[in-house]
C-alpha cells in the first residue's frame, strides 16, 4: 500500500535517510524509538509537511511532490491541535468543508458510538480532559477517511487509566474503517500490542523491520538490543565462536545454576560477584571469565541453593534461549 524509498532529509545537523520500507494496506505499522530519533520528522515527510528527496508511493500513485491536502493522509499530533473556536461535533466534521465525505451522518453516529464521545459532542474542546481530546482528535482524522492514518506519540498525553481503552481503540481502527495506520512511539507495551510490524528507528536511521514478536524478542543488532533493554549483551567468543562483531544476549530468568557440571552445551564455571534481595527473587551476579552474568533467582531456588557473595558454582543457559545478534 505505501512504499518508501530512499527518504533523505536533513534539518540542520540532524539527517534522516536513506529510509526505505514497506506497509501492507490495513495493517497497524509501529516506528518506535527514543525521542529525538526523527519519528515525527519522518510522518511529516510522509504528510507533505517536509519536503525530502526520495520516494513516497501510495497504491502505486507517487505521492512525492503532491501537497498535504491532494495526498488525503490523516495526521495526528501528540498535543491534538484541535480548532478552539469550534465545539466538540464541529471539530470532528471540519473536513466535510473542504472534500466530500459519503454517508457522512452514519460515519459521525459509528465514531461517536466507538469512540464513546457522545456525551461531550456538543462541548467546548478547551472543556475535555487530555483522554477526551484524543479521541476527538482521533474521530477527526477518520472523519476524514484517510487512506494512510498518522499518528504521532497519540498516547503521551492521555490518562494513564485510559491508555489500555484508547489502545483498544486504535487496534480495531485500521480493519473497521478501512486505513492504514502509521503510528510512532517511544513505549514498547503501545508497540508490542498494537503492532502488526514494527521499525526501530534511531538517530534518523531505520535499524531493523518485522513483525512485532520477532523485533522486540530478536534484536538484529547490538544497538537495536541495547534499545530494547536487553541484558546480558556478550562477544559470541565466550560461546565458543570466532565471528568478530557478533553478539548473544540471554534473559536473567533463563540463567540457572548448579554446584554440579551440568551436561549443557554451555555450562560455565562461575564466582558470586553480589546478590540483592527483591520481593519475589534475588539479582545475582555472577563472574564467568572476566564477564558480569546477571540473573533473576526465585526465593525458593535462591534458598535451596544457598547463593553466596564468594561462593563458586556453575551457571548454565540453554541454547534455546540465546539470542543472537
Amino acid at each position: 500500500m505505501l512504499k518508501v524509498k530512499n527518504l533523505f532529509l536533513k534539518k540542520g545537523s540532524f539527517v534522516l535517510g536513506k529510509l526505505s520500507f514497506a506497509i501492507e494496506k490495513n495493517s497497524y505499522f509501529v516506528i518506535l524509538g527514543k525521542t529525538g530519533s526523527g519519528k515525527t520528522m519522518l510522518l511529516e515527510s510522509l504528510a507533505g509537511i517536509q519536503n525530502i528527496e526520495g520516494e513516497i508511493y501510495c497504491s502505486d500513485e507517487r505521492m512525492t511532490l503532491l501537497p498535504p491536502e491532494k495526498r488525503n493522509f490523516g495526521f495526528v499530533y501528540q498535543d491534538f491541535v484541535l480548532f478552539p473556536n469550534m465545539n466538540v461535533r464541529e471539530n470532528i466534521t471540519f473536513s466535510k468543508k473542504y472534500k466530500k465525505i459519503e454517508n457522512k451522518e452514519t460515519l459521525l453516529k459509528d465514531l461517536v458510538d466507538f469512540l464513546h464521545i457522545e456525551s461531550i459532542l456538543d462541548r467546548d474542546v478547551e472543556t475535555l480532559s487530555g483522554g477526551e481530546k484524543q479521541r476527538v482528535a482521533i474521530a477527526r482524522a477518520i472523519f476524514s477517511r484517510p487512506r494512510l492514518l498518522l499518528l504521532d506519540e497519540p498516547l503521551s498525553a492521555v490518562d494513564p487509566t485510559f491508555r489500555n481503552a484508547i489502545m483498544k481503540s486504535l487496534k480495531d481502527i485500521a480493519k473497521r474503517y478501512d486505513t492504514t495506520i502509521i503510528h510512532v512511539t517511544h513505549n514498547f507495551r503501545e508497540a508490542s500490542y498494537l503492532a502488526d510490524k514494527i521499525a526501530v528507528m534511531l538517530d534518523g536511521r531505520i535499524l531493523q523491520i518485522g513483525k512485532s514478536n520477532d523485533v522486540l524478542n530478536n534484536p538484529s543488532t547490538l544497538e537495536v538490543a541495547k534499545f530494547l533493554g536487553f541484558k546480558n549483551i556478550f562477544d559470541n567468543s565466550l560461546l565458543g565462536f570466532n565471528q568478530p562483531g557478533k553478539y548473544f544476549s540471554i534473559d536473567p530468568n533463563k540463567i540457572l545454576f548448579s554446584y554440579d557440571n551440568i551436561d549443557k552445551e554451555y555450562c560455565f564455571k562461575c564466582k558470586i560477584d553480589r546478590v540483592m534481595g527483591i520481593t519475589d527473587h534475588y539479582k545475582v551476579f555472577a563472574k564467568v571469565q572476566n564477564k558480569t552474568f546477571f540473573a533473576k533467582v526465585p526465593k525458593n531456588m535462591f534458598n535451596k541453593l544457598k547463593l553466596e557473595e564468594g561462593k563458586e558454582c556453575f551457571l548454565y543457559i540453554d541454547k534455546k534461549d540465546i539470542v543472537f545478534m
